[in-house]
């Protein structure tokens, strides 16, 4: 193994995880994909090649919660340590629905990539890096996670759930050199798969921010490099 870093982009898509993986690949970070059609991670590990960025791809379901360890285990055995780690997955089963009208199954199942995942993954990544004394994993969600919106729970609740997970795990590893912290996304994000079945369902964004992934990628940067906020929101809020 060489001194290189890695990144793990764990729900890799056209939109974020592209840019993710494009901005640390001009650090000179080695890219591990993981998402769960292995065509897509094809076409985008192509595409960072084209940009001389060394991109590996582990096709994987997240919400196979049980396989989570050795998906770990798999990369850093191919890849080395994983130094930094971003989980972005989309989840194509999750809705908004009215707080009045939110039932506990609907939230049972949408938990499972939402919230038992990075915390299963965060189980699994903890040890590595408190033992090295180095790392950083982030969660990006929606704005919901912080910012309760009438008309719009289910999300909502679980990313809260993980956001107070992520936030208290923080407080517990930061003396070990360790860094975790959620960015908070209050647009759609123009290029990604979310925004495409928005589109293709005839949503209008006349009126929805759009935000370029790319500024979020340097966020992602910013935060597991500066490490001096544990979470951030973009677009920002005004006051």
């Amino acid at each position: 193994m060489t001194d290189q870093k890695t990144i793990a982009i764990f729900g890799a898509g056209t939109g974020l995880g592209a840019s993710v993986a494009v901005r640390f690949g001009r650090e000179g970070y080695k890219v591990a994909l993981i998402a769960r059609g292995p065509t897509g991670l094809d076409l985008l590990k192509g595409r960072l090649a084209e940009q001389g960025i060394e991109a590996y791809t582990f096709p994987a379901d997240l919400t196979d919660l049980a396989a989570i360890p050795s998906l770990v285990q798999a990369i850093e055995a191919q890849l080395g340590s994983i130094d930094a780690a971003l989980f972005s997955p989309i989840s194509s089963t999750a809705y908004f629905v009215p707080a009045v009208d939110l039932e506990a199954s609907y939230l049972q199942s949408i938990s499972p990539v939402l919230t038992w995942a990075p915390i299963e993954l965060a189980r699994a990544l903890m040890p590595g890096m408190r033992s090295r004394g180095d790392g950083a994993f982030i969660v990006a969600d929606g704005l919901s996670a912080v910012l309760p919106v009438a008309g719009m729970s289910g999300p909502g609740p679980a990313m809260a759930a993980t956001r107070n997970y992520i936030m208290t795990l923080h407080e517990e590893v930061r003396a070990d050199g360790v860094f975790a912290g959620m960015l908070h996304v209050g647009a759609m994000i123009n290029n990604s798969a979310g925004m495409a079945a928005a589109l293709a369902a005839g949503m209008v964004l006349d009126s929805f921010p759009v935000i370029d992934p790319d500024m979020l990628a340097d966020e992602v940067w910013d935060m597991a490099s500066a490490r001096n906020r544990t979470e951030s929101i973009l677009p920002p809020l005004h006051q």
